[in-house]
């Protein structure tokens, strides 16, 4: 009788990077639909100038590098750094500012490392911090939230502002424009107003919706439903998330605990800015995070320890870019020395 032989591996894995990174996209899709809803058609100009910047820049790149660039460009890995950056930059923000953002976070922070499985840095975090230290008063053009204004600017206006820099009506760019939850807080705190008042301010005041900010809470639930969805498909890790959130509650739940008219609550910091959307989207990238078990809950709690120690007494409103490429850097180290027990492997005296 003959019998069938075969070589390891026996068991056939059905993952790939295209699968993943594709449901890695439709994950995006409820939380980048809310922040349409929310502030207009900037995000979605925004996305659309992303998604072409960065396809392009991979295409050059590899095609001087002598690399397969199909190949590459359907994988889905760059068309989730065009997302994530898209969401992560303000709606208003000139056309030239997201291209640059997105040049950088291929050409430089990608590409340069050697592409693809090489990359040190989360290549959308590395574009949203050069243009943020470069141009920080563009990059506070977040238009007011729906249910504070009256409705969306119109696309013509929208489209005027971001490509033409022309205001409708001869408006200025204050009128037109508003500050996040979380930057609305740290200014007025600054002023010595506490968080009370802060949410009574005749400005300031309509932001706020019951947890976070207006929009921003209902933004964050999505992204927190759509990352419970990919552990569920063991897409992602849950050590990060988990040990994210968890000690960005803790930390900042300790402080208003101490002084709760001077900080925010935990909740507040959970569902406002890119908190859920870096949990489970930007801090579990696969390339750039740790990829031990231990090192993995030391890798999110730092994040979490860096973006509240930002956020509260820093010079930015959102510290979780900055957070994310710091505790990048921590990586190798993170790998090398929580390295798992080898099977078998016991210390001889």
């Amino acid at each position: 009788m003959l019998f069938r032989k075969a070589s390891s591996p026996f068991i056939s894995a059905q993952a790939s990077v295209h699968s993943i990174m594709y449901q890695v996209l439709y994950a995006l899709i409820p939380g980048t639909l809310a922040a349409i809803y929310f502030f207009g058609w900037g995000i979605l100009i925004n996305l659309l100038i992303t998604t072409t910047v960065c396809l392009l820049s991979e295409a050059i790149i590899l095609k001087l590098r002598a690399r397969p660039v199909s190949a590459s460009l359907k994988d889905g890995s760059t068309l989730i750094t065009a997302c994530l950056l898209a969401l992560a930059l303000p709606p208003l923000v000139p056309w030239w500012l997201t291209m640059i953002a997105s040049i950088f976070a291929i050409a430089i922070a990608k590409q340069l490392y050697g592409g693809l499985g090489f990359n040190l840095f989360n290549p959308a975090m590395v574009g949203y911090i050069v243009v943020m230290i470069s141009f920080p008063g563009q990059m506070t053009f977040w238009t007011a939230p729906l249910g504070i204004s009256d409705g969306w600017l119109s696309l013509g206006d929208t489209f005027s502002i971001i490509f033409h820099s022309a205001l409708p009506d001869q408006s200025s760019i204050d009128s037109v424009t508003m500050a996040t939850p979380i930057d609305a807080i740290k200014t007025q705190l600054s002023l010595e107003h506490d968080i009370a008042n802060t949410r009574q301010h005749k400005v300031y005041g309509a932001l706020f919706g019951n947890i976070s900010g207006r929009g921003w809470e209902w933004i964050n639930l999505l992204f927190l439903l759509s990352g419970l969805w990919l552990i569920k498909q063991k897409v992602i890790d849950w050590r990060i998330p988990v040990s994210f959130l968890v000690s960005l509650l803790l930390i900042s739940n300790l402080f208003a605990v101490i002084d709760y008219a001077s900080y925010p609550s935990a909740l507040f910091h959970l569902f406002s800015g890119g908190t859920m959307l870096c949990a489970f989207f930007i801090a579990t990238d696969p390339i750039s995070a740790s990829t031990t078990p231990r090192g993995r809950w030391i890798f999110g709690a730092g994040i979490a320890v860096l973006t509240y120690t930002i956020r509260t007494w820093g010079g930015y409103p959102d510290g979780i870019a900055f957070a994310v490429v710091l505790m990048n850097m921590t990586v190798p180290l993170l790998d090398y020395y929580t390295q798992p027990k080898i099977y078998g492997n016991r210390k001889v005296d």
